[in-house]
């Protein structure tokens, strides 16, 4: 049981820093590669669990590379 729960709780975190640094203003920091990640990675209490989070933003945020090269030129 204890691994079902796991595995839900990973697929319903996945890609969550890089849609919450996209859709929610504030949350992300705008003009950037990998801003999931970076969200991700941030200092908070929840980091413990940003952290299990975190390759799969880095896929999706890579996924999403091309997209923002198009916004930018990001420093």
């Amino acid at each position: 049981m204890k691994f079902v729960l796991v595995i839900a709780m990973t697929l319903l975190l996945s890609g969550c820093g890089s849609v919450i640094s996209r859709t929610i203003p504030g949350q992300g920091h705008g003009n950037q590669y990998y801003p999931g990640v970076q969200w991700d990675l941030r200092d908070s209490a929840w980091r413990w669990l940003t952290i299990i989070d975190l390759p799969f933003s880095l896929i999706f945020d890579t996924l999403l590379l091309p997209i923002d090269a198009s916004h930018g030129p990001y420093k």
